[in-house]
């Protein structure tokens, strides 16, 4: 009987022993992760000058007279990956109204007072031709720039306006943002 307990104790201890036996198990993952980028140049949506509207008004000897400047607010907004330059240009080489023709030159644009958007500014009298606006401005997200349209005095009170038929004059106004 001693011998049987002794065969019993020992396989016991062999049960209670053996059950802390470690089994060789993986105890790291690794995973990889990846960004893919792609360049990006866009004038984004938000842009008031997206469908917008710039009115000037001549009613009074004053308003002829005198420089008139409307600003648009949040006209341009850039989202680029790169620098870039804002160019502008005249869809036509005047304003119209029916035959009756007012030459884009008689407006000026330049970049306003706030927005967010950095870069050499130049002041632009309109024409046909794609010509910088902001050149070099700093890559990011949600770039903003305010524009002011400008008709000089010089302008308003020439041959260019006085002497026209009264009515509406329309001109469409591009702007094009590029990647440097």
């Amino acid at each position: 009987m001693k011998k049987s307990f002794a065969i019993a104790a020992l396989t016991f201890g062999v049960i209670v022993l053996g059950t802390n036996t470690v089994q060789a198990q993986n105890t790291t993952a690794t995973t990889t992760a990846t960004i893919t980028l792609g360049d990006v140049i866009s004038i984004d949506a938000g842009s008031s000058a997206i469908g917008g509207t710039v009115a000037f008004n001549y009613a009074t000897a004053a308003d002829y007279n005198s420089a008139q400047t409307v600003t648009q607010d949040n006209a341009i907004k850039v989202t680029s990956t790169k620098n870039f330059t804002v160019n502008v240009k005249a869809e036509g080489a005047n304003f119209q109204n029916g035959v009756n023709l007012i030459p884009v030159n008689v407006l000026t644009i330049k970049a306003a007072t706030g927005g967010n958007m950095a870069g050499t500014q130049n002041t632009v009298v309109l024409s046909t031709t794609n010509q910088p606006l902001i050149v070099n401005a700093p890559l990011g997200s949600a770039r903003t720039l305010n524009i002011d349209y400008t008709i000089p005095a010089a302008k308003s009170s020439s041959s260019d306006i006085l002497g026209k038929p009264a009515g509406v004059y329309t001109q469409k106004v591009i702007y094009t943002a590029t990647a440097l």
